[in-house]
């Protein structure tokens, strides 16, 4: 495996495998890797030649700046953990110098998808996640991209920018990885003391129950209400928790097909997301 970290030398290895018929796919990361993302490298097995992970964490979509710098970070675990696979060619790891050059301006924003859910907690945080993964599929060649359905928002936006820029590109969902108590892997979890990290379980379980009443037909805002008391008492600070259709994310009233239950809060300064299907 080959660790790159300039678009240059990217873009001439991409050129040569394009010369050799090669398809490519990617997985765009912002590192801290875990199992989840090995789920998203191992979801590209039959789909592409050559495998993509890049790794770069983005400065412009963090509308908080001691979130930024307390993200976790750690290149070398990470790429020992790429290699082991056997399956990754490279590991893509551009500085804020090589993505944002001096007197970049561009912007991309999917309105609509945007302004919800964590686009309405996290101000601009779409536009930076849109301009960023426009580059990644651009720089890399994708042919094929993975993306978590535990970011099922962030998915959704995808495939719309992908759909509407008409980008060469196949978006591949992969279902939520999860621990052995149900919380839903993510970077943030290191971050949780030994008691937080107990305490996140009731996150998973939370919506577990939520989605059990939906399901026996009690009255669906019944059902977020007890939801948003059960996690209050566990000690989360809720931004927000609502039942949406599963393709433009509108709030529905009823579990129409597709929908899901999305959910958002926070232990201390840790901001966990999650989501379930409904129906």
């Amino acid at each position: 495996m080959r660790i790159i970290r300039s678009r240059t030398e990217l873009a001439t290895l991409v050129a040569q495998w394009r010369n050799a018929g090669q398809t490519i796919g990617v997985v765009p990361t912002m590192g801290s890797l875990h199992n989840g993302h090995l789920a998203l490298v191992n979801a590209l097995d039959g789909q592409a030649t050559r495998r993509i992970v890049t790794l770069f964490v983005n400065p412009i979509q963090f509308n908080n700046a001691d979130d930024f710098a307390l993200y976790p970070r750690g290149l070398e675990a990470d790429a020992t953990l790429l290699d082991n696979t056997g399956k990754v060619d490279v590991l893509y790891a551009p500085d804020a110098a090589e993505m944002y050059p001096q007197g970049f301006a561009t912007r991309i924003m999917v309105a609509g998808l945007d302004g919800m859910l964590c686009g309405a907690d996290r101000p601009g945080h779409f536009d930076g996640v849109a301009t960023v993964v426009t580059k990644l599929l651009l720089q890399t060649g994708a042919d094929v991209a993975a993306f978590g359905e535990k970011d099922y928002q962030q998915l959704c936006l995808i495939r719309r920018l992908v759909q509407d820029l008409d980008l060469p590109v196949r978006i591949t969902p992969v279902p939520t990885v999860r621990e052995a108590d149900g919380l839903a892997l993510s970077s943030r979890n290191r971050r949780l003391t030994p008691q937080q990290r107990q305490q996140a379980t009731y996150l998973p379980e939370a919506l577990k129950t939520c989605m059990a009443d939906i399901q026996h037909g009690k009255p669906v805002s019944a059902c977020l209400h007890a939801c948003r008391e059960n996690l209050k008492t566990h000690g989360f600070d809720v931004h927000y928790l609502d039942l949406r259709t599963g393709d433009t994310l509108r709030e529905t009233p009823v579990p129409v097909a597709g929908a899901r239950l999305f959910v958002a809060a926070s232990l201390g300064d840790i901001r966990l997301i999650d989501n379930m299907a409904v129906a």
